[in-house]
């Protein structure tokens, strides 16, 4: 199992599979042909139904500036290895191949192609929830002190510029009104819910603050800010979220905050490797869901629950997002993607609470669940992932008068 740096992107949205993933990879191709003259980039499946919604042809003719660039968009052709798939071709100044290369953005900014499967050093021993809790009751340690053992001297420094980056996002977004890009003419609500929530008693007032939290997040990824992809970007608001909620409302200090962030990054990993964190091959489980079981997971560990009560948090936080589909209208991160981050923050805190309750113990393991939401994600029909084809996607969302 690799860094849980790859599950912590830091970069701008509205997307990490659709804008992070294919300036990623033109950058790239790039650096590779630096001597071509002309660049053609075919874009097929998922990537080329929302790539426009998405910003992809923005991103990647950002990294092909003053060279001669055609994009090709392709949504009905799928390639076997991933639904987000792309192909580079160089030209010399007569037209002739100089290269090409066909690679896959598979989620969270991360690229494989058809040589390689994974594309970075895998770091971890295991493979499994199981395994790992295994670990920690043989050493008698914490999952967050599972992702010390492993990783490099450097991690703390690099998820202290996450946190800063994700608590950024937030003041950002929490002062920032107006119409978000796009078409849909969507209003930014955050800063309302925030100042509206300021009026109520103390149930509610929390509860508006947490809102406002993932809005601010979410709308700055629609708005292409600079966020952090927890995993990816269009769930981006859940985690900081959960966490700027528990440092204010719980006072949580900054160290168990960090302690908290390793462990998130570890159910995020756990996904990624034994399922996907991709909208457009499992559906937006293996987004809001993903995100929802690490906040879930990092708020039961803030609040001292031991390593069984996080893994129940972690497997309801995917659990009770199973079968949810990828639909966004238009292919726009934000219908119904920046209201499924707040209520994937919400539910967080919930099963942090549910988890607390119990001893740990319970029937259906995490392990069963990545399991399962991958399958079902699967078995899902190609409109219901990405595609904007199905769902809510398909309908007019623009304000009626």
């Amino acid at each position: 199992m690799e860094s849980i740096r790859e599950i912590y992107k830091i970069g701008h949205g509205p997307s990490s599979s659709h804008t992070m993933g294919p300036k990623k990879a033109a950058e790239k191709f790039l650096k590779n042909n630096a001597e071509a003259t002309t660049f053609k980039v075919y874009l097929y499946g998922s990537l080329a139904a929302t790539g426009k919604g998405h910003l992809t042809d923005f991103a990647i003719e950002q990294t092909f500036v003053n060279r001669k660039l055609e994009i090709i968009w392709d949504p009905k052709t799928f390639l076997p290895k991933h639904p987000n798939a792309m192909k580079f071709e160089a030209n010399d100044s007569n037209g002739n191949l100089l290269n090409e290369w066909t690679c896959y953005s598979i989620g969270g900014g991360s690229l494989i192609d058809d040589f390689t499967s994974v594309e970075t050093t895998e770091i971890y021993p295991h493979q499994t929830m199981n395994e790992i809790l295994n670990w920690c009751r043989i050493n008698e340690k914490e999952l967050w002190e599972y992702v010390a053992e492993y990783e490099d001297s450097g991690i703390w420094e690099f998820l202290e510029q996450v946190l800063d980056v994700m608590f950024e996002s937030i003041n950002r977004g929490l002062k920032t009104d107006g119409t978000l890009p796009g078409g849909l003419r969507l209003l930014r609500k955050a800063q309302s819910f925030n100042t509206r929530g300021q009026n109520f008693a103390t149930p509610f007032k929390r509860r508006s603050q947490l809102f406002s939290y993932a809005l601010a997040v979410s709308e700055e990824n629609a708005s292409g800010g600079l966020i952090v992809a927890a995993p990816t970007c269009g769930a981006s608001g859940v985690l900081p979220a959960v966490l700027k909620y528990f440092k204010k409302i719980h006072k949580s200090d900054k160290k168990t905050v960090l302690r908290a962030l390793a462990t998130a990054g570890l159910i995020g990993n756990l996904v990624k490797t034994n399922a996907s964190i991709s909208g457009a091959e499992v559906g937006c489980q293996g987004e809001v869901g993903t995100a929802c079981a690490m906040a879930s997971a990092a708020a039961t560990q803030m609040m001292g629950g031991s390593i069984h009560q996080i893994e129940y948090s972690a497997e309801m936080g995917l659990e009770h997002h199973l079968g949810l589909t990828c639909d966004p209208v238009k292919g726009l991160v934000q219908i119904p993607c920046i209201e499924r981050n707040a209520f994937a923050a919400e539910r967080a805190v919930a099963h942090n609470n549910y988890a607390l309750l119990t001893d740990g113990r319970h029937r259906i393991s995490f392990d069963e669940v990545v399991e399962t939401m991958y399958n079902t994600g699967i078995d899902l029909q190609s409109k219901y992932r990405e595609t904007s084809e199905g769902g809510l996607a398909h309908f007019d969302a623009l304000p009626k008068c």
